[in-house]
């Protein structure tokens, strides 16, 4: 299994629609072949010293069978579209793809 942690660094102020467009794309992914979970979440404020909250990123978990199931995630048609119309919201992406020790 890979697991992918995304974080999302929005522009200020463009939360609320980054997520409705975010949102109205799950269930094109979670029909992926491939692919186990995928949602968006958000810092909850908890006053916990380690932890480095933000207020304008979206972390994506996302979970998927193969590497190769991934790879063709990130080049299908609603994905493609989908950052056409996030592009003016999203300063900038990281990633961290992963699998269990």
């Amino acid at each position: 299994m890979i697991i992918v942690i995304a974080s999302i660094h929005l522009k200020e102020g463009r939360m609320p629609e980054f997520l409705e467009i975010f949102k109205s794309n799950i269930p094109n992914v979670t029909e992926e072949l491939g692919c186990i979970e995928y949602f968006p979440t958000i810092d909850v404020p908890s006053g916990l010293t380690v932890q480095a909250g933000n207020e304008n990123v979206v972390t994506i978990i996302e979970k998927w069978n193969t590497l190769e199931d991934l790879t063709r995630h990130l080049s299908s048609p609603h994905m493609l579209e989908y950052r056409k119309k996030v592009k003016d919201h999203v300063e900038n992406v990281s990633l961290k793809i992963l699998r269990e020790a």
